[in-house]
């Protein structure tokens, strides 16, 4: 069965899909900063825990010799992120924004990614099935963000959006690049956790179902797509 990395999965939505591919037979690897919640969170759902912090380069090349020791990776799931926000907590939005805030968001929801990516290449590249699913966001749609009348229009940040939209771009490049692999951007809608301070509109079971779902394409699945629950978004 396949071998799974998950980044930011001891708690939320990479909790959840964790839990739901460990029922589908994966073999689990829980990514967290923490070790000690990593651990726990790996053994409530009977998977495996690694250390990785997608910020620092020394930890996710720590991460990919210890999963590589171990046999090796089929899926990535490149989940952990940040919202950018003010210093006093506040949504980083256009009149706020500089590029010393701006830049904590982009290291981990964009760099992180490529960092991450990067580094398990050579392990998916070994693989039968490879899959790479990218959590991206509603907000990285330019057409949902240029629609009066929608949610997104009236989002006022910028850093979150602007960063999950380089997601969308790095999707897309990267599936072009290996046309082997099964490389997708996926929206799981407004979801209650921790990111936005549990005021999702729905619960983490319903966000986890398209990440779930795309993790488990095969490879004559579909590729440099960006999808919700319902299908293919707008770009």
């Amino acid at each position: 069965m396949p071998t799974t990395l998950i980044t930011g999965a001891n708690r939320g939505l990479g909790f959840e899909t964790a839990r739901r591919l460990v029922a589908a037979g994966h073999t689990v690897y829980v990514g967290s900063r923490d070790r000690e919640r990593g651990r726990r969170a790996a053994g409530q759902l009977g998977a495996r825990p690694v250390v990785i912090d997608v910020t620092d380069d020394g930890s996710v090349t720590a991460a990919a010799e210890a999963i590589e020791a171990d046999g090796g990776l089929d899926v990535l799931v490149n989940n952990a992120g940040v919202e950018g926000r003010t210093r006093d907590g506040g949504v980083l939005g256009a009149a706020d924004l500089t590029a010393e805030l701006l830049r904590p968001t982009f290291e981990t929801n964009v760099f992180g990614v490529v960092r991450v990516t990067h580094a398990f290449l050579p392990l998916l590249r070994r693989s039968a099935a490879p899959v790479v699913v990218n959590v991206s966001s509603g907000l990285a749609s330019m057409a949902g963000m240029t629609a009066p009348g929608t949610p997104a229009y009236a989002y006022p940040g910028v850093a979150y959006p602007a960063s999950k939209a380089a997601v969308n771009m790095i999707t897309v490049q990267y599936a072009k690049a290996f046309p082997d692999m099964r490389i997708n951007a996926v929206e799981p809608g407004y979801t209650a956790t921790a990111l936005n301070a549990y005021t999702g509109t729905q619960t983490v079971e319903e966000g986890a179902e398209i990440i779930v779902r795309m993790a488990q394409v095969g490879p004559d699945g579909p590729t440099g797509g960006y999808f919700d629950v319902n299908g293919a978004l707008p770009w």
